[in-house]
């Protein structure tokens, strides 16, 4: 199953750049994964939140595989421990070939995104800045496609 993660912001910290990349090569080719970063949509007084996050969707959208299953970042997902993701995972291989993850901007994801999506996943009740909620998701996705591919897991 190929992983995709469409994150809103460019420009991130080099700890943020070196995270990425250090477990984006890890994935193995069975599991590969890509990140599409997307400059976010700019604020001006003269467009409200609603049009600049509904003018974000559609360029979200459209870096999206056909056939893909959505799985929206939102703070009031459902949270899981890496385990319960894995098992996510093995499920959401049997129904896709590609699992699309989606990081919003400041003001997150448009609503009709986020109810499109076929799974709303929170990483912590705790406030995340983006380029460390785009790090720990790539860290746990690398965590579960290892567990799935039968690695040792520290916890046993």
């Amino acid at each position: 199953m190929r992983l995709k993660l469409i994150a809103l912001g460019h420009n991130q910290p080099r700890w943020v750049s070196e995270g990425t990349e250090e477990y984006a090569k890890r994935f193995p080719a069975e599991w590969p994964f890509e990140l599409a970063e997307l400059k976010p949509e700019r604020r001006t007084a003269s467009k409200s939140v609603e049009a600049v996050l509904a003018d974000e969707a559609l360029r979200i959208r459209a870096q999206v595989p056909k056939q893909a299953l959505l799985i929206a970042l939102d703070e009031r997902g459902q949270q899981l421990t890496t385990r319960e993701l894995a098992a996510h995972m093995e499920i959401w291989q049997r129904k896709a070939a590609c699992a699309c993850f989606l990081i919003g901007s400041a003001d997150g994801l448009d609503a009709t995104l986020k109810q499109s999506a076929q799974h709303r996943l929170g990483l912590s009740k705790l406030t995340l800045p983006h380029g460390m909620a785009r790090v720990l998701l790539i860290e746990q996705l690398y965590r579960a496609v290892s567990l799935l591919s039968g690695h040792p897991y520290h916890r046993d």
